[in-house]
C-alpha cells in the first residue's frame, strides 16, 4: 500500500509509505491564484502540503506541526488556547494578540476570514485536514483584505478515503488527552465524511486548561450534469479555555509555569460555542468550470481577560455569504472571473470587572455590523512554449457600522467605508521542463478588524485609524534536480504604508498606523531523496522587517525592528521508514532572537527545539490496520517563550511588562489509530 505525499515545492516530501518517490512537480495543480494551474506555470510563491502524509504519529494539538515546514511562515501561541495560534506570513499577522491577522483564510471553499478581516482556526478539524495550499506575495491580493498571503485548507472525504472507520486515541504529558472517529462511507453518486473527537488538555501552565469537542461532516453528492454539490457541517464547543496571561522576564525566570496574578484571581479564560454550513457548487461546462458557494456561521463567544477593568467581553455572531466564479479559456487566454459577498453582524456586549473578580456593570453594548462584496479577475496568457503573462486585480466593497445601545457615556454610533483596488501581475518562464523563474508583482490592502478600531478617547471607531497599503513584489524559482533533489526560492520585497502596530493604554489594546515599514527576506526549501527510505528536508526563512518612518511619543523608531519577527528561521527533518513497517523522524526547529516592542527596548533570545517521532504499522487481519507512535517534545528540554505579548503593558516601566508566555519543557505523546 502506497501512502499520501507532500505535494510542495518546497518540501515535496514522500509519505511513510514502502518505496514512495516525489511525484513531479509539472503534475501538481494549485487553486490558490484563483486559477487551476500546473505549479511549474505558476508564477508565485505557492507551496501545498499533504497534511495526512505529515500527520502520522503527530498529536495535532495545532496547524503549525504541519506546517512548520513551509517558509515564510511563523507561528506562535500554540499552547494558549484562549488566545488561539498566531499565524504571520512575510511578517504580516504578527500583530495579533489573538487569532489570525494579515491572511485569507478558506476550508473546503468556504470563507473563514471575516468581512472585518479576523480569523479563528479553532473549529480546524486537524485529524481530518488532507491538504493545504499556502500562498504568499502578490498573488494573495485576488482575495481581498489580507497584505500577507492565503491558506486554503481541504479536508479528507468519503472519496479520496477507503468505506470504514478510523478511530484514534492518545494521551501524554500534562493530562492530554484526545480521542477521535471517523467515518467514510461512498456510492454511485455520495460519498461522506464524518468525523468527532474529543481533547482534554491541562497545558503546563497554570489556568490554561482546555477541553474541546468537534464534529464535521462532509457530503459530496454527484449531479446528473457532471457537476456536484458538496454540503459541510462544522460544529464546535470549547466549554473551557483558560488564559495563563503574560509574564514579567523576572516571574518567567522564577517559576516559568506560573499563570499571570490575575489571570489566577479573575479565572481567565473562554467559552466558544460554534456551528457551521455550507454548500459548494462545481459544475464543469464546455466552455470552462462554474463553482459557487453558500455559508452561514453562528458563533458565541465569551471571555475574561487576564486584567481587571473593561475586561468581561461576549459576543453573538452571524457571519454568511454567498460567492460565485466561472473559469474558462478564450483564444489562448485563460482566465477566471467572479464575484463574492460576506457579511459579519456582532452583538457585543462589555462589562466592568474588580480585582477581586465581581462584576461591576456593563461599559458596552453594540452591534457591529461589516459587509464585504468584491469583484475580481485574473487571466494568463501564454506567449509562447517558455514564457506565460498572468494578471488580474480586484474591487472591494468594505463598509463596517457600530449601533451603540449603550448611551449612558453618550451616543458612539460609526460608520467606516472603504473603497479599494488590488492588482497584480506575473511572468513565467519554463526554462527546462523540470526547472521555472517567475517575478510577480502586486499591491494589497488590510483593513483593521473590529477590535483593532476600538477608540482610545471613547466609544466607536478611532478617526485616526486608517487600513494599511502594501506593494509586494518577489522573483523566485523552483524546480526538480535529477528526481532527487526539490528546491525552490523566492526572493522578496514589500513595502507598505498606514502599517498597523498595537500600542496599550489603560490595559487595554489599542492600534494606530506606522506611518511606513519594509519587508525584504528570501525563502529557501530543500528535499532531498537519497534514497527509498530516506528523506531529508529543509526550509529557512530571512526577514528584515523594519519601520522606514513612525514616531512613538515623539522619538523617531526609524530602521527599528518590527516586534515579535525573528530574523532567521529554519526547520530541519529526517524521515526514515523501515520495511517491517517501523517509521521514525527527527526535527528540528530554530528562530533566531525578536524584540518584544516598538522601541526595540527588550530583546528576546532565539531558541532551538528537537521534536521526535517513532512509529509502527501493523497489518491486521482483513485488511485493516494498526498504527501505534510515541512523539516527544523539546526532547533537549530548553527554555524558551512560545509567545511574545508585543507591545504588552506599555504604560508600565520595563521590566513590570508582562511580555513572556513560556513555553513547555520536554513532553511526550503516545497514540494509535485502527483504520477497520
Amino acid at each position: 500500500m502506497r501512502y499520501p505525499v507532500l505535494l510542495s515545492p518546497v518540501l515535496l516530501l514522500p509519505c511513510l509509505g514502502q518505496g514512495a518517490q516525489p511525484i513531479p512537480l509539472e503534475t501538481v495543480t494549485v487553486t490558490t491564484p484563483r486559477q487551476n494551474q500546473a505549479l511549474l506555470d505558476t508564477p508565485a510563491a505557492v507551496t501545498v502540503v499533504d497534511s495526512q502524509a505529515h500527520g502520522e504519529g503527530r498529536p495535532n494539538l495545532q496547524l503549525d506541526e504541519t506546517l512548520n515546514r513551509v517558509p515564510g511562515l511563523f507561528f506562535q501561541n500554540r499552547y494558549n488556547f484562549a488566545q488561539n495560534l498566531r499565524i504571520s506570513s512575510r511578517g504580516f499577522g504578527a500583530r495579533a494578540p489573538f487569532g489570525v491577522r494579515g491572511l485569507h483564510l478558506r476550508v473546503d471553499g468556504l470563507p473563514y476570514t471575516l468581512p472585518d478581516g479576523q480569523s479563528q482556526v479553532d473549529a480546524i478539524d486537524l485529524d481530518r485536514l488532507r491538504q493545504v495550499e499556502v500562498l504568499r506575495g502578490p498573488a494573495s491580493s485576488l482575495y481581498g483584505n489580507a497584505a500577507g498571503g492565503v491558506l486554503l485548507l481541504n479536508s479528507d472525504d468519503g472519496g479520496s478515503q477507503p468505506p470504514g472507520a478510523h478511530l484514534r486515541v492518545a494521551g501524554g504529558s500534562d493530562d492530554y488527552r484526545k480521542l477521535g472517529a471517523t467515518l467514510y462511507q461512498r456510492d454511485e453518486n455520495n460519498d461522506y465524511a464524518l468525523g468527532v473527537s474529543a481533547l482534554s488538555f491541562d497545558g503546563q501552565r497554570q489556568q490554561s486548561r482546555v477541553e474541546k469537542y468537534q464534529l464535521n461532516g462532509k457530503w459530496r453528492h454527484a449531479l446528473a450534469n457532471g457537476g456536484r454539490i458538496t454540503t459541510l457541517l462544522d460544529v464546535l464547543d470549547i466549554p473551557t479555555a483558560e488564559d495563563p496571561g503574560g509574564l514579567t522576564r523576572a516571574q518567567a525566570h522564577e517559576d516559568g509555569d506560573q499563570a499571570s496574578r490575575f489571570s489566577n484571581l479573575l479565572d481567565a479564560g473562554q467559552v466558544v460555542r460554534q456551528q457551521r454550513l455550507g454548500w459548494v457548487w462545481d459544475q464543469p461546462t464546455k466552455q470552462g468550470a462554474w463553482q459557487g458557494y453558500l455559508h452561514y456561521t453562528h458563533r458565541d463567544f465569551e471571555q475574561q481577560l487576564p486584567f481587571p477593568g473593561s475586561s468581561e467581553l461576549g459576543y453573538e455572531r452571524q457571519f454568511y455569504g454567498t460567492g460565485l466564479r466561472h473559469a474558462g479559456q478564450a483564444g489562448k487566454l485563460n482566465y477566471v472571473v467572479g464575484a463574492e459577498v460576506n457579511r459579519q453582524e456582532d452583538d457585543r456586549d462589555r462589562y466592568q470587572v474588580s480585582a477581586s473578580g465581581e462584576r461591576q456593570g456593563r461599559t458596552a453594548d453594540e452591534q457591529q455590523n461589516a459587509t464585504a462584496a468584491g469583484l475580481f479577475a485574473q487571466a494568463t496568457l501564454p506567449l509562447n512554449e517558455y514564457w506565460s503573462w498572468t494578471f488580474g486585480g480586484r474591487l472591494d466593497r468594505l463598509q463596517l457600522s457600530i449601533d451603540d445601545r449603550f448611551l449612558a457615556d453618550g451616543n458612539d454610533d460609526g460608520h467606516r467605508r472603504f473603497t479599494e483596488r488590488s492588482y497584480s501581475t506575473g511572468l513565467n518562464w519554463r526554462l527546462h521542463p523540470r526547472h521555472q523563474l517567475f517575478a510577480n508583482i502586486g499591491s494589497a490592502f488590510e483593513s483593521p478588524t473590529f477590535t483593532e478600531f476600538a477608540n482610545p478617547d471613547g466609544g466607536g471607531f478611532n478617526p485616526d485609524l486608517e487600513p494599511q497599503k502594501a506593494v509586494n513584489g518577489e522573483i523566485g524559482a523552483r524546480g526538480d534536480l535529477s528526481g532527487t533533489v526539490q528546491y525552490e526560492l523566492t526572493l522578496f520585497t514589500v513595502r507598505t504604508r498606514d502599517e498597523i502596530v498595537p500600542f496599550e493604554q489603560d490595559g487595554r489594546t489599542f492600534y494606530e498606523n506606522a506611518g511606513r515599514t519594509r519587508r525584504d527576506g528570501v525563502e529557501l526549501g530543500l528535499s532531498w531523496y537519497p534514497d527509498d527510505w530516506n528523506r531529508i528536508s529543509a526550509a529557512w526563512t530571512y526577514g528584515n522587517y523594519r519601520f522606514r518612518r513612525f514616531q512613538e511619543s515623539g522619538e523617531s523608531l526609524r530602521d527599528h525592528r518590527l516586534p515579535g519577527l525573528p530574523e532567521h528561521q529554519l526547520y530541519l527533518e529526517w524521515q526514515r521508514d523501515y520495511r517491517g513497517g517501523t517509521f521514525t523522524s527527527l526535527e528540528t526547529l530554530m528562530i533566531s532572537s525578536v524584540y518584544a516592542e516598538n522601541g526595540n527596548d527588550t530583546r528576546v533570545g532565539g531558541y532551538a527545539l528537537v521534536n521526535g517521532r517513532v512509529g509502527h504499522r501493523w497489518r491486521l487481519a482483513g485488511g485493516n490496520q494498526l498504527t501505534t507512535y510515541l512523539a516527544a517534545h523539546n526532547l533537549l528540554d530548553r527554555d524558551y517563550y512560545a509567545n511574545i505579548r508585543i507591545n504588552a503593558n506599555s504604560d508600565r516601566p520595563l521590566a513590570s511588562r508582562g511580555y513572556f508566555e513560556p513555553g513547555p519543557g520536554r513532553t511526550w505523546v503516545a497514540g494509535m489509530e485502527i483504520k477497520l
